[in-house]
């Protein structure tokens, strides 16, 4: 849809509007000290960071599909574009600025293309159980990368879970009790606030709290006892307009980083989308979501801002402060060009304890655990890739840690398609029509196999397919004629039709024949475009059981008939009169 907006702007009501205004508020007041620390992890000045979380985040809003993903700088994105660009350029320096913001125009094209190209059929492998591990792994890496401010220590920059953990556990005896106290009360005034004040957006109410309680204990005790951080006065530049530059060279160098880049940013917003998405019923567009986020980069290339995707925590937090439609996005980037202008500097009063309370309320929120309850008791193999997924985003990086989840999820779901059930069919005398059922107390034919495949015939299916019935031809070399229904075959390449008409001429070779019946139309398309099915014969190919038996019973051994005691088709003919079902009458002569 070239105008996304249209869509959802009808269920903008004053009330959305006043949900989505707080939701916003609340998204852009965050936004300062995270745009800063972001910009640093980047390399970038710190008020890049900033500039990232204003147009990105309109534009990703209004050509975007989710209504509840919030674009701007991420912590991994910034480490990504860090290692890539540090190593052509100083970081800080107007060459390496100048570099990020090719970097990113390069990644908004590449992701424009891929929404276009309608690529974004890609997302639909990553399950849902990947979503919930990687949601919780990415809230235990938000609140762990948190403590250090709510315990007030100072501590080196860490890029893994365990790493984070254990400069914790080092610093452990120099714990801030004021900011500890700061970040408590912060913690207990949202908890409060949600439970009594539902309607009042409570991580408003929390940060004033905490802000007005680090103050309080300043007052009581002196600024330098407590030693209380805080976010400090940020700049209040508007975002000047910027221009790409676009050599051979840069592209040169840039082209492996911008690729890599790309598909990292999109499985993140993707895998923020779909999160945000299972919780709140949308239908997501991922082709849409692909332009969103390409154009969201492409202008902010020219608004001064480093690649963009979406952000957990602005998302998170969007979610929980109570967004109902892309305004509240479009909000929180719009004010947050004003909250830059004034009330930027105001932000040195605002303690990193208090920041981190709030964060710590996000992370929490976004532990489903009753779906992740639910997985545990309904599906081993699913409890599998969630955990794996869970794991890799704690111990390994974010994007890697979704593919491995992706990985996974398809080499499993490749298991289970590459073994379709192959089912023994006998048509059942005791009830009318004598339906195919599958029943190893019923007699079968002793010239006839019927068999029934519930899954797709390709490549990958054709070696178990193909074992399966030759163990049973091993076990009943009498059966000579086969017939497959493939009432439960939605696909067959061309690995499986040549299976097919090899499995034809080695019946007919034994003097038997395949037969087959009930192909899906779509199926039957796909033979008759490559020849397949006169190779295996029309004539062995039929729509309706009637006039498959029918037609196959004719083709038996007659003397073999003659002595069957089965007799399990109508076409088979009564007993002898007086006899039993073991003296079967003789077949009329064909």
């Amino acid at each position: 849809m070239a105008l996304p907006f249209l869509k959802w702007w009808p269920q903008v009501t004053r009330r959305t509007l006043k949900d989505d205004l707080l939701a916003g508020l609340t998204g852009s007041i965050v936004a300062l000290p995270q745009g800063v620390a972001f910009a640093t992890i980047a390399g970038m000045p710190p008020e890049y960071g900033l500039y990232s979380g204003m147009i990105p985040a309109i534009i990703a809003a209004l050509f975007g599909s989710s209504w509840l993903l919030v674009s701007g700088p991420t912590t991994a994105a910034s480490v990504v574009l860090f290692s890539a660009l540090s190593l052509h350029a100083t970081p800080g320096t107007p060459e390496y600025v100048q570099l990020a913001l090719t970097l990113t125009m390069m990644v908004g094209m590449i992701q424009l293309v891929m929404g276009f190209a309608r690529f974004g059929a890609l997302v639909n492998f990553i399950s849902h159980s990947v979503i919930l591990g990687f949601t919780a792994g990415a809230a235990l890496l938000i609140a762990t990368s948190q403590l250090k401010h709510l315990f007030g220590l100072l501590l080196p920059r860490t890029h893994h879970f365990h790493e984070t953990i254990h400069a914790l556990a080092l610093h452990a005896g120099e714990i801030n009790p004021y900011a500890l106290a700061v970040g408590g009360i912060t913690i207990l005034a949202g908890i409060l606030c949600k439970r009594f004040c539902p309607r009042f957006p409570f991580m408003i109410s929390s940060m004033l709290i905490g802000s007005f309680s680090a103050l309080i204990l300043q007052w009581m005790f002196g600024a330098e006892t407590t030693q209380i951080a805080t976010v400090g006065a940020l700049p209040t530049n508007l975002p000047p307009l910027s221009a790409p530059h676009f050599t051979l060279e840069n592209f040169r160098i840039l082209a492996p980083a911008a690729l890599a880049t790309t598909l990292f940013a999109l499985t993140e917003a993707v895998s923020i989308a779909r999160s945000l998405a299972d919780r709140t019923g949308q239908n997501l567009d991922s082709n849409q979501e692909f332009i969103g986020q390409g154009l969201s980069n492409i202008f902010g290339s020219f608004f001064s801002g480093y690649v963009a995707t979406g952000s957990f925590n602005r998302s998170g937090l969007n979610y929980q402060a109570g967004a109902k439609t892309p305004m509240a996005a479009i909000f929180a980037g719009g004010l947050l060009i004003v909250l830059v202008i004034l009330v930027a500097p105001l932000a040195a009063y605002l303690p990193n304890a208090a920041m981190s309370g709030i964060l710590l309320l996000v992370a929490w929120g976004l532990f489903d655990q009753q779906q992740i309850k639910k997985v545990f008791k309904t599906s081993f193999t699913e409890a599998v890739i969630m955990m794996v997924t869970f794991v890799g985003t704690l111990v390994l990086s974010m994007e890697f840690a979704i593919l491995l989840g992706i990985m996974l999820s398809l080499v499993i779901y490749l298991n289970r398609t590459s073994h379709p059930h192959i089912l023994s069919r006998v048509p059942d005398a005791r009830l009318p029509g004598r339906p195919f059922v599958t029943d190893p107390a019923l007699p079968e034919c002793p010239q006839l196999k019927i068999v029934r495949i519930d899954g797709s015939l390709y490549f990958g299916a054709v070696t178990h397919v193909r074992e399966e019935l030759q163990r049973i031809q091993q076990t009943h070399p009498e059966q000579k004629h086969l017939l497959i229904v493939a009432r439960g075959m939605n696909f067959i390449d061309m690995a499986g039709a040549e299976f097919l008409v090899h499995l034809a001429n080695e019946r007919a070779r034994d003097d038997g024949r395949l037969y087959m019946l009930g192909i899906k139309e779509g199926i039957c398309s796909y033979f008759k475009l490559v020849d397949y099915f006169l190779d295996i014969g029309t004539e062995n190919i039929f729509e309706t059981k009637e006039e498959a038996i029918a037609y196959i019973t004719e083709r038996l051994d007659r003397n073999i008939c003659r002595h069957c005691t089965a007799r399990i088709f109508l076409e088979c003919g009564p007993p002898p009169q007086g006899g039993s079902q073991a003296h079967p009458a003789p077949l009329p002569p064909t």
